[in-house]
């Protein structure tokens, strides 16, 4: 018996900006913001690695004096040179690398249900009348959510964490081992899904570009939320990869717009 979760999406609905420093990142161009979040990574990553560093520089000193003390006792070995006290930096780094928290794990999982939503909106463009710039669009996002659904499943595997099952069928959404899924910001209802089925032609790519912006602001949120908690995103593979999901989300955000505003007379949503 199938036991997932029926995802229809929550009412939480006209998500904006959480607070300046997203509003201003949608401002810049998406090369701006990459090299805005890759400083952020860098400048994380170098407070560790400088505490590592000092620890080394400690454990050194006490190897340097013990060799001046004579032979240690037995059961407390230690480092004889500057390679094996190189080789116990380069442990320590990559185990603070490879850390990861309740947190890192249930984002993940919720965006591989969060991103699966997008795919079931997204595949409707070539049935529904779409035109040419939304089908093209919704081929980028297709492309764009399943690379990162894989990247995550395989961040869940390597870390020997449960993976979210996605079984998408036309416009139902089943995901077992996301119980959350529902709730998460951005994700449209069971009548959003059928208002957006049900609709052709300019009236799709209307609906698509307003749910899909909404639903890409819920995203957004979800990145903001994992950098707010305290001791997560400690690894390199989980920073880059929320941070791609931030940037490309705005990216999308900001062209979805001006879709939008074009099909508006020009007036913004």
């Amino acid at each position: 018996m199938w036991n997932g979760h029926y995802i229809g999406g929550s009412t939480q609905t006209g998500v904006r900006y959480r607070d300046e420093t997203q509003a201003s990142l949608c401002l810049l161009s998406k090369s701006a913001r990459r090299a805005h979040l890759e400083q952020r990574r860098l400048k994380h990553m170098k407070m560790f690695e400088n505490r590592f560093v000092q620890a080394i520089a400690v454990s050194a000193v006490l190897v340097v004096g013990a060799c001046s003390a004579g032979p240690t006792s037995a059961g407390s070995p230690v480092p004889r040179d500057a390679g094996e006290i190189e080789a116990i930096y380069k442990a320590r780094l990559d185990s603070a690398r490879s850390r990861f928290t309740e947190a890192d794990v249930r984002f993940m999982r919720d965006m591989i249900a969060h991103h699966s939503q997008a795919l079931v909106m997204a595949r409707m463009a070539p049935t529904h009348g779409a035109s040419s710039s939304l089908q093209v669009l919704a081929g980028r996002i297709i492309n764009a959510q399943n690379d990162e659904i894989a990247l995550m499943q395989q961040w869940l595997r390597e870390r020997g964490q449960p993976i979210p099952e996605v079984h998408i069928e036309g416009t139902n959404l089943m995901v077992h081992g996301a119980d959350h899924a529902m709730h998460m910001p951005g994700m449209l209802t069971t009548e959003q899904l059928k208002q957006l089925d049900a609709a052709r032609g300019s009236e799709f790519d209307r609906l698509f570009l307003t749910f899909m912006i909404e639903h890409h602001r819920g995203a957004v949120t979800m990145v903001h939320e994992l950098f707010s908690t305290d001791g997560a995103v400690q690894g390199n593979v989980i920073f880059k990869l929320a941070s791609d999901v931030q940037v490309d989300q705005l990216t999308e955000i900001a062209r979805m717009e001006q879709m939008l505003a074009a099909m508006n007379g020009g007036k913004q949503p």
